[in-house]
């Protein structure tokens, strides 16, 4: 992505260095390929700290004592308040100029090791997510060394594509979608509720999408930049994940979706550039 001289951010609590450390046992690396197969197989930060502690990862934790960033975690900082900067641009306009109402800018925090939330304890092992509650995204940036080495799923789009994903749950939230989603599945056992989760999922693919629609026409993006976030869409499905982690898939238990659902919803949402076509609740499991 071509994003010199592009704006960054206010919206950004930058709490690295101000957590807790390294976790030992599997280290930093494996623990957060079972965190990210957690978090997607529909698991919350309770089901991440138990399946960690299941898989040797919680050997005791060590207090981060100092902290100085590398110039390649500084680049993906800098990167990340760019690319919030061009989320609030692109939804700002769009509320207004679609008579949505006016649109509020989310919080990006920063932070390495684990961090308190209004959602509940944020852990780098997490990877990237949403708290409604507090209306913020918190990102350990390891998480995209993690994304290139454990799957496969490389580039700066790629990287835009996650946290326009975090920010397509905002606007989910500011349309009352996601509270109501929530709602519902409180109400339904666990199968029902997966299927709506998979909806939220897809519907913020789409809105990630939505938002790349957009940055094109600032001719930011290159060649081989929508590839990037399609292969990173495909890499995050619920089928390639679990057949990653344990060799076969079981669609009950999917929460996401699948690799080719995440895709076309992704591309939906970049070729259409249009909220209304987004609305993956009024959609049987098939036409998903």
């Amino acid at each position: 992505m071509k994003l010199d001289g592009r704006r960054e951010s206010s919206n950004v609590e930058d709490r690295r260095g101000m957590s807790g450390g390294a976790v030992a046992g599997l280290g930093l690396g494996g623990i957060a390929l079972v965190a990210i197969i957690t978090l997607l197989m529909g698991g919350n930060i309770g089901d991440v700290i138990q399946n960690v502690s299941n898989s040797g990862g919680l050997g005791g934790m060590t207090e981060q004592t100092s902290y100085e960033a590398t110039a390649e975690n500084e680049a993906l900082a800098k990167f990340s308040r760019q690319i919030l900067a061009s989320t609030e641009d692109i939804w700002t306009a769009y509320f207004k100029q679609t008579g949505i109402g006016t649109y509020r800018n989310p919080t990006l925090v920063l932070y390495t090791g684990t961090t308190q939330t209004s959602c509940g304890t944020g852990q780098a092992a997490m990877g990237p997510f949403y708290c409604s509650a507090d209306e913020k995204l918190y990102i350990d940036l390891s998480f995209f060394s993690t994304m290139r080495k454990s799957l496969g799923a490389d580039g700066d789009f790629a990287y835009a594509y996650v946290i326009a994903h975090e920010v397509g749950h905002h606007v989910q939230n500011l349309l009352g979608t996601l509270g109501k989603a929530h709602q519902q599945m409180a109400r339904m056992n666990k199968a029902d509720a997966n299927r709506v989760s998979v909806r939220i999922e897809l519907q913020a693919d789409f809105y990630a999408g939505v938002w790349g629609h957009y940055e094109s026409q600032f001719g930011s993006l290159e060649d081989g930049d929508l590839m990037e976030a399609i292969n990173c869409a495909s890499k995050i499905g619920d089928d390639y994940l679990q057949k990653k982690s344990q060799g076969y898939a079981v669609e009950e238990s999917f929460t996401h979706g699948t690799a080719a659902q995440r895709m076309r919803w992704l591309k939906k949402g970049l070729q259409s550039g249009d909220i209304r076509q987004g609305n993956t609740f009024e959609l049987s499991d098939s036409q998903l």
